[in-house]
């Protein structure tokens, strides 16, 4: 009887983590369409965002009336809601200054 009985706990144990694999391969499945749907979503909105810069770059003109250079310049939007169009130089040398700020929170 008691060999009866550790053979059913054994088999309720495997057949346990049998739907435990089951069920962990169908999230597995889940997330991976999840990922996927996700990396499309970021895709498409690194597009846009990318089409409305140069949009917005294709619109700019400096006081002379000539078009801005995306090259050279940046849009850069503060933490108050103002956007700016500054050089390239001045916006790395402003990020390295966040980047240190944001270290020093930490």
């Amino acid at each position: 009887v008691a060999a009866q009985k550790c053979r059913k706990r054994k088999l309720n144990a495997i057949l346990n983590l049998e739907e435990d694999v089951c069920n962990l391969q169908t999230q597995k499945e889940s997330l991976k369409k999840e990922h996927s749907q996700c990396s499309k979503s970021i895709n498409q909105i690194k597009q846009k965002l990318n089409n409305l810069y140069h949009d917005i770059f294709s619109r700019l003109r400096d006081d002379q009336g000539r078009p801005v250079n995306p090259r050279q310049y940046v849009i850069h939007c503060s933490g108050n809601g103002n956007v700016f169009i500054i050089p390239k130089h001045l916006a790395k040398s402003e990020q390295k200054q966040d980047n240190r700020k944001e270290q020093k929170q930490k």
